[in-house]
């Protein structure tokens, strides 16, 4: 009965990220952000845009969209929830607010400034 109790602890642990990679998180963010911003298909400017939702809210987070993909899954829980602290939480919090706007525009250029400002801004909340 102890093997199983650990063995099925060992597993619960596996499926969850060990340790929260906010850096990897935020980068991935910013990369997936600045893709959005090259795009030329509005489609593709809302997907990368909505990858950097993701990767900022994770989740449990509101914006996220498990059906865009994920592409911060195994970096933690998202850098919002993963961020120590206040100041930083409540910038990535309005960053992601600001990036769903761009994903919710049918407006190439509009969203495309967006994708531009978010990669801007969460390379500013990075440091």
């Amino acid at each position: 009965m102890k093997k199983i109790l650990f063995l099925a602890g060992a597993a619960a642990l596996l499926a969850t990220p060990a340790f929260a990679d906010l850096a990897s998180e935020l980068s991935t963010a910013q990369t997936h952000a600045g893709m959005a911003s090259t795009q030329t298909d509005i489609a593709m400017v809302h997907k990368h845009l909505q990858h950097a939702i993701n990767c900022l809210v994770g989740p449990n987070g509101k914006g996220f969209d498990a059906a865009a993909g994920n592409p911060c899954g195994k970096a933690g829980n998202g850098a919002i929830p993963d961020s120590t602290n206040a100041a930083q939480k409540a910038k990535l919090t309005s960053i992601a607010a600001t990036a769903e706007s761009g994903v919710s525009s049918s407006d190439l250029a509009a969203s495309q400034k967006t994708a531009k400002e978010t990669a801007d801004a969460v390379a500013a909340a990075a440091k």
